[in-house]
């Protein structure tokens, strides 16, 4: 119907493969036939000014490039701002509260992975855990929901046998504008954690995910943009071989990724890692064993989990310096 050239066979693929990721899933091809025809059609129009007889792979990477540098322009100078230093964020070194998140910023009918900092700070006190996005309007509600679900992590997992009595403040830096899901709650967590028991963050790495109270990785959206952001970073600034991406487990089945993202993948000079629990992420990111609870409910000694269930507790005697060690609540004779 409209006088489109015929595909090839690694065309028609070529295809396929796009309309997999318009519906971020493997197995799934998108409704979104508009937007596919609008590709279409600009791939003709690139294969008549190169008077070539088929639509090739070719012209459909063109075409798909050229909408990127169109729409492109803002994220352009973002990134510039992320490789001359006026954006803070590493991709090398550790770092003790600091952790790369991996945002999507949409633009019309294009969207972009972007990273971001998210720094975290604890102290004794009865605040709980502030969210300064909230504090300060630019935080929406799904995005309170992750952070309050923090709380319920801490105090099911690791205050059971004290009170959950500190103050700590998440931030996602340099942000100025609304800021909203909660694909950032899993990297809020560790962050929170490292702040917690000074333990560094190994920058190399960027992390996504949403987590429930009891630890679990939850599949969140955008993953192909998220990755494609940090990998285009790292591939700027000279792949180590250590960087990498942690993902939901459950999002690996929609990962449509770009040709030099899967080549540096192969290569060993990028990877990406598919986590099911939060502990899975901390061995990763702090590079340290998390610890596995005995039938008591007892981490091993030196764990990072036995290690906050220790500074939690210390924390739990300086605002009530009356209870002693290994006093639950229950031994106070002002509760009894």
């Amino acid at each position: 119907e409209q006088q489109y050239a015929d595909l090839d066979k690694a065309a028609v693929e070529r295809m396929v493969r796009h309309s997999a990721r318009l519906a971020e899933q493997q197995d799934t091809l998108s409704a979104l036939i508009g937007d596919q025809f609008d590709l279409l059609a600009e791939a003709d129009f690139i294969r008549k000014l190169a008077q070539d007889e088929l639509i090739t792979t070719i012209h459909i990477d063109r075409a798909l490039k050229a909408k990127q540098e169109r729409t492109g322009r803002v994220y352009d100078k973002l990134f510039e701002q992320m490789l001359d230093g006026t954006v803070l964020l590493e991709t090398t070194g550790t770092a003790i509260g600091k952790i790369n998140g991996l945002t999507v910023m949409s633009l019309g009918d294009t969207s972009f992975g972007s990273p971001a900092r998210i720094t975290a700070s604890v102290y004794p006190g009865s605040k709980g855990i502030v969210d300064i996005e909230r504090e300060v309007a630019l935080g929406q509600a799904i995005h309170s929901k992750g952070v309050m679900i923090l709380s319920g992590f801490l105090g099911n997992r690791y205050a059971q046998k004290f009170p959950l009595a500190i103050s700590a403040h998440i931030a996602m830096e340099q942000s100025y504008g609304y800021v909203d899901g909660d694909s950032a709650s899993m990297a809020e967590l560790i962050c929170l954690i490292s702040a917690l028991i000074h333990s560094p963050i190994d920058q190399s790495f960027a992390i996504t995910g949403s987590v429930n109270q009891y630890g679990e990785a939850q599949a969140i959206g955008g993953v192909n943009e998220k990755i494609e952001g940090f990998f285009r970073l790292c591939n700027a600034r000279g792949l180590t071989g250590k960087q990498g991406v942690i993902i939901p487990a459950a999002n690996q089945r929609n990962l449509v990724l770009h040709d030099d993202v899967l080549k540096a993948v192969e290569a060993g000079e990028f990877h990406i890692y598919c986590v099911r629990h939060v502990d899975e992420a901390i061995h990763l990111l702090l590079d340290r064993e998390p610890g596995i609870a005995d039938a008591e409910g007892n981490f091993p000694e030196g764990s990072v989990n036995g290690e906050i269930i220790k500074r939690l507790e210390a924390i739990a005697r300086m605002t009530d310096p009356s209870r002693k060690d290994g006093e639950s609540p229950e031994d106070d004779a002002s509760v009894k």
